[in-house]
């Protein structure tokens, strides 16, 4: 307002009223634009039954048809115990089915820094979001490094607490400790996924029963609208693990008996319970727009509400509450009823209550305006997948979306004779029993509708996403680079192949596209892959002979060891390695490059008699006097001077700067001891006077031109050509560059200065390679630009063996001037293990990581199974029960182990201490070995002594039980915080040497 004020100085006070109230309704106007604000569902992933483990996976479930339900899985509970067909019968299950996902006892819990005791103890709900969610935001091209801090929210439906009954009632309360509180309440669910990613915006669960994941987006939603967070994550969660739910259930007669939801069917006798997890990420649209995110559908508005006393039981849906929270959220949406072509349905598949009720309730709202011959169509993603409870509603959101992008409704299963107590003559609606084209004069909108048994009801209203304008390259790349990474060899391998499906199944993806999703939206990991191809079949074709272990063209890999930037020097070139045309391409296709070096061209103005570009770029390579001394070294400046920026804008910046010749002006300019105006006139004078004048006079005339210069410290490390060693200020003084022209340069002694320093990359700013003339010293030299490859070619070969060398790149400075789209591609290949807690009979449990459940793999269980199947003295209910008996057996064994072993020791409130003055640091390293394993449940195999504590998972409940037990055995002070200080079992091992060989030495003094 500060511009404005002399104007309003002058107004009078009418006119200032009338500006006040312009101003105040502008304002006002913007907040009630923000609150119905379109807000853009960017990134999405999910589990559900039938495989269907990623959106692409379950919109071929939903497209083929898939009937998705099965008998209970042995590892869930032993259906035949608890099966009746005989419905009143108590404490049984009149159905033997449900819609199960597979592994969820699997879990990768390096990956998030948890060890895998943490992770058997936390319910595999939690861990399963924590997956999920990661993939959601690789999907998104959200990269969960930046987010740290931010303010992401967090809104997650959930229910049911299964693991922690669990492990309750089977495991005792002997085997609980700390990591139970944090991963076994329902709130921690959303708290580890927020402290995971470090996200500071609004974190909460929601429990409606059936509706919680709809009203967990809602939430998210108006959290978005009201600014209270500028992206979400909003989604639901569903693991079924006990039977006790299920007997509830059917003391209610809710379950269907053939375990199928046969939705708006005569024959519907009530649902299949299911499971599943489904996370979308959520952003405003504007800022969606504004920072080019793929956009996979819009919600438009949603509205909750209960139906307070208007149901006829507690359990029992309202239509009048379903009507209200409907037109609710056609008015937030600002959508006419008419406009919705589809309703994805809440359909659990009661013959008399709920689907007639539903029905009813969308027909008395949807048919307002509606045309006979345009009857609203309706579906239940749970006819293929059964009733995920509290993910309900997100999988039946996540159809939506899926059907808005792929412009086809699925067909809905199980429906063969319509329902008699739904008036179908009258009420404008159908169901599409096969795939049915979704076609539309206009934008196509849809809904999902929702209620919980706990009485509350959400509406959510979606639309297709925006048609954006195509884009087109400004000037398109020759060659591309993608870059995959992992946490271990075998998830890179994975990751490859993974890829080489998905560009298999895509072939008609822009490789651009691709490269930049994969560059710019996933974080990068120690093991490294980069390869460099022309197109998305090449790639496809890279990434297949990677996959299979062969040896690729321009595929790069690499593997990094801790979190330290490696050293790099940049060492410019002299003269004599100029040649026309050198850097046209990256002239014609790089915009940073162009633009400095017509800057250059700019600076130079009529110190050249010819222009710099015409000179380095002529139509014919005869017609160019670049060869001449006067042009030859301000164009090698001004070339080599563009490649510096060009490379400092894909974040690879040197850590010293050395040069010969005419680069060690540039290398000056770089390191700020002059501008870059004066340093280009400088060197341009130089090649005058070099060309044209005798050397008593060159000196005279250079030393005049080198004093008009303002000189300034270096603010990067300088290694002299001069002295060959690392300047002081000596540099920034007009002798030193008189010195330096008289005296020839000592580059090899400037090379042995960086190898002493200790640098191993070395990037070469110039036109020719320059390591190849250095066979003696250790390093990697990476040319700018070489004439004997295509420019752009040498470069990205340079920048991908930095990134497999593990140098940070700013992929979207790489890519700035670019325009690109983001793609979903695939995601995390996630190297899992069980984690789970393991019961026993005699009311004690044991976490499958602990030492004596591993005496016994998976695959050793799986072979004694076969080994006993073999026999051939098996009967068929015998062989049935086979994996059972095998668990007995072991289970058997593992308790005659525990008789064997006392367990007065793990009793004691001290540990017993040892004879310390005869311990060495290999001694400790042994102690601190066993004790890891045996308190984060890591495999002895995976301790690197050298890796911190907290890559297997340590927080600081374990530490302090480490360092507490530490303090007991070796008579020494030890605080937890010491593991933060020596925080790997190499370097705590040798500090705790030192302080016990102290306090001996104190012992033998007193």
């Amino acid at each position: 307002m500060a511009e404005y004020s002399p104007k309003v100085d002058q107004l009078n006070s009418s006119q200032r009223l009338l500006l006040a109230l312009k101003e105040a309704r502008a304002k006002l106007e913007a907040v009630e634009r923000s609150k119905s604000e379109p807000i853009a569902i960017v990134g999405a992933s999910c589990r559900f039954p039938g495989k269907a483990n990623n959106p692409e996976a379950f919109w071929q479930l939903l497209r083929n048809g898939v009937d998705a339900i099965t008998e209970v899985p042995p590892q869930r509970w032993d259906i035949d115990a608890y099966y009746d067909p005989e419905p009143d019968t108590p404490g049984k299950i009149y159905t033997r089915f449900g819609g199960f996902l597979e592994d969820v006892d699997q879990f990768d819990p390096q990956f998030f820094g948890m060890s895998p005791r943490t992770a058997a103890m936390s319910d595999p709900q939690q861990r399963l979001l924590l997956q999920v969610s990661w993939e959601a935001l690789e999907n998104a091209g959200q990269v969960p490094e930046r987010l740290s801090g931010s303010q992401t929210g967090v809104f997650v439906g959930i229910t049911t607490n299964d693991y922690a009954r669990l492990l309750l009632q089977d495991g005792g309360l002997s085997q609980i400790d700390a990591n139970y509180i944090t991963g076994n309440p329902l709130n921690t669910v959303a708290g580890r996924l927020s402290y995971t990613l470090g996200l500071q915006g609004p974190s909460l669960v929601v429990d409606t029963a059936c509706s919680s994941s709809l009203v967990a987006v809602h939430l998210a939603c108006q959290s978005l609208r009201n600014q209270e967070c500028d992206r979400a994550l909003a989604g639901g969660v569903n693991v079924i693990l006990s039977p006790e739910g299920a007997v509830a259930l059917c003391r209610t007669r809710m379950m269907s008996q053939d375990g199928r939801c046969k939705t708006f069917d005569a024959n519907a006798d009530g649902f299949v319970r299911s499971e599943g997890c489904g996370v979308i990420v959520l952003k405003r649209l504007s800022d969606a727009l504004a920072d080019g995110d793929n956009i996979l559908a819009l919600i438009r508005g949603s509205a909750v509400n209960h139906n307070g006393g208007s149901s006829s039981s507690f359990l029992a849906p309202s239509g009048v509450s379903q009507q209200a929270v409907i037109r609710k959220a056609l008015e937030n949406s600002g959508v006419k009823p008419a406009d919705i072509d589809y309703v994805e349905v809440q359909g659990t598949g009661t013959a008399l209550g709920g689907d007639p009720l539903e029905v009813a309730a969308l027909a008395a709202v949807y048919s307002q305006d509606r045309p006979r011959e345009r009857p609203l169509v309706i579906g239940s993603v749970k006819t293929n997948i059964g009733h995920p409870e509290s993910a309900a509603g997100i999988a039946a959101l996540l159809k939506v979306v899926l059907s808005l992008q792929n412009k086809e409704i699925p067909p809905h299963l199980n429906f063969k004779q319509p329902n008699p107590h739904i008036n179908w003559d009258k009420l404008p609606v159908k169901v599409p029993t096969e795939l049915m084209p979704w076609s539309s004069d206009s934008r196509r909108l849809a809904a999902v509708n929702s209620y919980g048994a706990s009485g509350t009801n959400a509406h959510v209203v979606l639309e297709e996403a925006p048609v954006l304008e195509t884009i087109t390259e400004s000037a398109e790349r020759p060659l591309h680079l993608l870059t995959l990474s992992a946490k271990t060899d075998v998830a890179l391998k994975q990751l490859a192949k993974k890829y080489e499906s998905h560009l298999a199944a895509h072939p008609e993806l822009p490789i651009q596209n691709i490269c930049f999703t994969a560059n710019t939206g996933r974080l990068h990991f120690e093991h490294r892959l980069s390869a460099i191809a022309t197109s998305s079949v090449q790639l496809h074709q890279q990434l297949a002979a990677f996959a299979a272990g062969q040896q690729a063209t321009a595929v790069f890999q690499g593997q990094i060891e801790g979190n330290s930037q490696p050293k790099i020097a940049f060492v410019f070139a002299g003269e004599e390695s100029q040649y026309v045309n050198m850097g046209r391409q990256l002239y014609e296709t790089q915009p940073e490059f162009r633009k400095w070096l017509e800057r250059c061209e700019n600076i130079l103005g009529s110190e050249l008699k010819q222009p710099l570009i015409e000179i380095l770029y002529p139509q014919t390579r005869t017609n160019s006097p670049l060869n001449e001394t006067s042009y030859s070294q301000p164009a090698l400046f001004a070339v080599e001077y563009a490649l510096f920026q060009l490379w400092k804008s894909w974040g690879i910046e040197p850590s010293v700067v050395m040069g010969h010749g005419v680069g060690e002006y540039v290398a000056a300019c770089v390191a700020g001891i002059f501008t870059l105006e004066e340093g280009l006139q400088l060197v341009a004078q130089r090649g005058r006077l070099l060309e044209t004048l005798s050397s008593e006079s060159i000196l005279e005339k250079f030393q005049q031109a080198a004093e008009a210069v303002t000189y300034y410290k270096p603010q990067i490390a300088f290694v002299s050509s001069l002295t060959g060693e690392l300047a002081t200020n000596e540099v920034s003084t007009p002798e030193y560059w008189c010195d330096r022209l008289q005296q020839p340069g000592k580059f090899a002694a400037s090379i042995q200065t960086l190898a002493r320093q200790e640098y191993k990359l070395f990037v070469e700013i110039g036109c020719q390679p320059l390591g190849n003339n250095l066979p003696d010293i250790e390093g990697v030299w990476l040319p700018s630009l070489n004439p004997e490859k295509e420019d752009w070619q040498q470069l990205l070969e340079s920048l991908a063996t930095l990134y497999v060398g593990g140098v940070r790149v700013d992929w979207l400075g790489f890519d700035r001037g670019y325009l690109h789209q983001r793609l979903p591609l695939p995601t995390y290949s996630w190297q899992q293990q069980r984690c789970w807690f393991e019961p026993t009979k005699n009311g004690r449990g044991k976490l499958e990581n602990s030492s004596i459940a591993n005496l016994f793999s998976q695959s050793d269980r799986q072979q004694l199974v076969n080994q006993l199947e073999n026999t051939g003295e098996l009967t068929k209910d015998e062989l049935r029960l086979l994996p059972r008996i095998v668990e007995f057996l072991i289970e058997q064994f593992q308790q005659e182990i525990e008789v064997s072993q006392p367990h007065e020791k793990i009793e004691q409130t001290s540990i017993p201490q040892v004879d310390v003055s005869t311990l060495t640091a290999a001694d400790i390293q042994v102690w601190l070995v066993n004790k890891v394993v045996n308190e984060l449940g890591v495999k002895s195999e995976d301790i690197n002594l050298q890796a911190p504590f907290d890559s297997y998972g340590l927080d600081s409940v374990l530490a302090i039980g480490i360092a507490s037990a530490g303090e007991q055995y070796f008579g020494v002070k030890l605080s937890p915080l010491v593991l933060v200080h020596y925080p790997t079992i190499e370097s705590l091992s040798h500090y705790l040497a030192q302080e016990i060989a102290a306090s001996e030495s104190e012992m033998f003094e007193i």
